[in-house]
């Protein structure tokens, strides 16, 4: 039987619960979220006369707390209609509607009384085959299903997800003793597919996978910092985005997610893993106490391990624990000699191993944590897993880590590492030294774009799992490589079609990206079928090369920033008009020319996490790729759907002059950035270049042909350009714009106005593109914009806001 998933049932509308119900809806599911019925008045229910009775008092727990969630930042939804897909109810007057769903995942609190409660009340109204989960962090599956049906075994499981549930791309999957494989697999196929997740099969011990190594991982800082004599600026120096990981490193982010789930997960694994070899550091160090007891718990209580302070003058600063005093003081900055040497390593798996070279005190951090992580992971096979490759993938999926534990001690060595741990006074498992001596010194390899594992059982590489729906780069770029220079790799991903991967810094679109694009294009038209733009950077491109702009524009050289502007825009026409079709695959930060270059793509495959914007108004100028006169030509296609024209050129006005990004790539559809019935949204990045590969290959398979260049776009003349300066003036007036905001939006009024022509008329392309390069270039002489420039190049940042 073909197992569809139309309605789910969330009961328990916390954090979690909530979280779960918006990322359902996000993905286009209906939701039914319950929750317990209050069993007294508040003030407010009191003042209006209700009794416990009314539907509003009796859905008012699960009612506040999905709107709680969904005002929450970041947002746990797509986009605010989104909500609209969920229906809210009580477990009393609405535990009956469960009968209609097919997946019921239970959220409620970790106590496993309440849950068996919850499952038996549950199984009176499920009907049979219907998918039974839970989202226990910890408590054993097997405890949960006595007393239930042998159809509710068959069905039940656990499914972690992690907080929050929209951005945290790890989903457990637990099996009972009694789990159908049927279930399991369809699960495994559900959460990478539909709601966009890595899916990772656990086994049922204390805190699965995730949890127990990221546990750890926090666990062991907290006793070395004080061993160390470490302060917490610099274990979050050390452990932040120079390996990897996120900008809130350790200590920030345990004050983010709150100190009492840390510690309650900790206490856990304390009781639960008495045979652990390294138990006692579960054990919570006497300053967490300290912290708990005063409810220092973070965010939440105002105060943590950081704590931020009204200063007397009304700023604010952010003070910091000194774990010795308990007292918080002012913040120390941390610097170390080692990390002043991977500061010209861009690859982050190429700084391992001279971050456990070096002669410091971050030298000698990194050899302890590491060598402490390695041989607690190996140890933990086949206990949690009995496949090495999980335990990476739930840490990069569950903790952001860009590496996990067994590709960081690869990057090192693997004998390299086992001798670190020596010194370090560790162990690493048999296995590890088996794997040695039958002569694999790898934990992977590639072989022809494919992930292999060494698989400790058949003790040999065995092809990681689940590949086949995904296109790695990483994997096929030295073989597959048909052209490259400084800024970009063209690889042939096979089937007549080509890619074009940015390789910049930052990703950020100069002279040499332009190269790449114009080269990959004749390279298509002449022996391919067509062409996609992807690449796995942590950002698709933040913009175009400002190093370059800033050069010429202080040299005044504007003859050659002209014509560097018109090749900018001749190479996003390139992608309109050339005789092949262009997918563009953009994902996170998508901004200024990276959101030209996909404006001007005959398709948009988007990752659903795709923030996109012309944010170039930041920076003192206007789009000068084609995003001026993109939009303009956009906001025309809409007017014979709308009588009131400049409205509707004022939507995409303000959409420029705003800079506004969407925070998802759904609501890039309301900004007109991506369009409803050409672009589509992928809620699995792991898919995405693939499924643009597919469309490009679809698009040159149903017959192809090159579009006409447009010379029929409508723009207002000085109807919209008289409108447009009278609310500048008016901003600038009320003191809500600067003079020279003013004059970048005047500029940005004109060209999108079509100049000054006396009434309404159809324009070309090209005409829309000499207005734009016009202002672009004279909006660079400005002192103001210099300055912009010349700031944001100091911060080393590309162009954006």
């Amino acid at each position: 039987m073909k197992r569809r998933i139309n309605k789910v049932a969330v009961i328990g509308s916390g954090i979690m619960g909530s979280g779960i119900a918006c990322h359902f809806a996000n993905i286009g599911v209906e939701v039914l979220l319950l929750d317990i019925v209050p069993r007294e008045l508040n003030e407010k229910e009191k003042k209006k006369g209700l009794s416990l009775d009314d539907k509003v008092v009796r859905n008012r727990i699960v009612n506040d707390s999905l709107q709680e969630s969904v005002k929450s930042k970041p947002s746990p939804i797509y986009h605010k209609d989104f909500v609209n897909r969920i229906e809210t109810g009580n477990l009393e007057d609405d535990i009956h509607k469960v009968s209609e769903v097919d997946w019921i995942i239970e959220v409620v609190v970790e106590r496993l009384d309440i849950k068996k409660q919850v499952f038996e009340n549950l199984e009176k109204h499920r009907k049979p085959g219907t998918l039974i989960t839970t989202n226990t962090s910890g408590i054993p599956i097997n405890f949960m299903t006595d007393g239930r049906s042998d159809d509710f075994k068959k069905h039940f499981c656990g499914t972690h997800f992690f907080n929050p549930p929209r951005y945290l791309r790890l989903f457990e999957i637990i099996p009972g003793k009694e789990t159908s494989k049927d279930v399991l697999d369809f699960l495994e196929m559900y959460g990478s597919k539909y709601l966009g997740k890595k899916t990772v099969l656990a086994k049922d011990t204390p805190a699965f996978i995730g949890n127990r190594i990221g546990i750890f991982s926090i666990m062991s800082l907290f006793h070395m910092v004080k061993d160390m004599g470490m302060t917490i600026e610099e274990v979050d120096k050390l452990t932040g985005p120079v390996i990897g990981r996120q900008k809130s490193a350790t200590f920030r982010t345990v004050d983010v997610v709150g100190l009492d789930t840390l510690v309650h997960v900790a206490n856990g694994l304390y009781e639960n893993v008495p045979n652990d070899e390294q138990h006692e550091l579960f054990k919570l160090p006497d300053f967490i106490n300290t912290m708990m007891e005063n409810k220092w718990l973070g965010s939440k209580t105002g105060q943590g391990f950081y704590k931020k302070i009204k200063k007397d003058d009304g700023s604010s600063e952010i003070k910091s624990l000194d774990l010795d005093s308990m007292e918080y003081r002012d913040q120390k900055k941390a610097s170390f000699a080692t990390l002043e040497q991977t500061k010209s390593i861009d690859n982050v798996v190429d700084r391992f191993e001279v971050l456990v070279n070096g002669k410091d005190k971050a030298g000698e951090f990194y050899r302890k944590t590491f060598s402490a992580l390695f041989a607690y992971v190996s140890n933990r096979i086949p206990e949690i897993s009995d496949e090495l490759y999980k335990i990476d993938d739930a840490m990069k999926a569950g903790f952001g880590w860009e590496h996990g534990p067994f590709q960081i001690w690869e990057a090192i060595g693997v004998q390299k590492g086992i001798d670190m741990m020596k010194e370090q006074g560790y162990e690493p498992a048999a296995w590890v030294n088996e794997m040695l001596e039958n002569g694999s010194n790898s934990f992977y390899t590639v072989k022809e774009g494919n992930t292999y594992y060494y698989d400790i059982q058949d003790k040999k590489q065995t092809k990681v799992p689940g590949q086949d729906a995904f296109i790695i780069l990483d994997n096929i770029r030295e073989s597959k490589e048909v052209f490259k220079n400084s800024g970009v790799v063209v690889e042939d991903l096979g089937d007549g079609i080509l890619n074009v991967e940015f390789r910049s810094k930052m990703n950020s679109i100069g002279g040499d990206v332009l190269d790449g694009l114009n080269k990959a294009i004749d390279m298509a038209e002449k022996d391919y079928q067509g062409l996609v733009v992807a690449n796995d950077g942590k950002n698709f491109s933040v913009g175009a090369n400002i190093g370059m702009i800033f050069m010429m524009a202080v040299e005044q050289e504007y003859e050659e920033l002209n014509m560097a502007i018109k090749y900018f825009q001749d190479t996003m026409m390139r992608m309109r008009y050339s005789s092949i079709p262009t997918v563009s695959a953009p994902h996170a930060m998508t901004l200024g020319g990276g959101c030209e270059l996909s404006l001007h793509a005959d398709k948009v495959v988007a990752a659903a996490e795709t923030y996109i914007g012309l944010v170039e108004f930041g920076v003192g100028v206007i789009p000068g790729g084609g995003g001026t006169k993109e939009m303009t030509l956009r906001a025309a296609d809409t007017f014979q759907k709308d009588d009131v024209e400049l409205n509707r050129l004022r939507e995409h006005f303000l959409t420029i002059g705003m800079a506004k990004v969407s925070t998802s790539a759904h609501e890039a559809y309301d900004l007109n950035l991506l369009q409803k019935g050409k672009d589509i949204v992928v809620v699995n990045p792991d898919r995405q270049l693939a499924i643009a590969k597919k469309h490009a290959m679809l698009m040159a398979e149903n017959g192809y042909t090159k579009p006409i260049e447009r010379k029929d776009i409508k723009v207002l003349g000085k109807q919209a350009l008289g409108a447009f300066l009278v609310g500048t003036d008016q901003m600038a007036a009320g003191k809500y714009i600067s003079e020279h905001d003013k004059k970048i939006a005047n500029k940005l009024a004109y060209v999108m106005a079509g100049g000054d022509l006396s009434e309404n008329q159809m324009v070309s392309e090209q005409y829309l593109l000499e207005l734009e390069r016009e202002a672009f270039l004279s909006l660079t002489g400005e002192r103001k914009t210099l300055e912009r420039l010349q700031h944001m190049l100091k911060k080393g940042k590309p162009l954006r806001n």
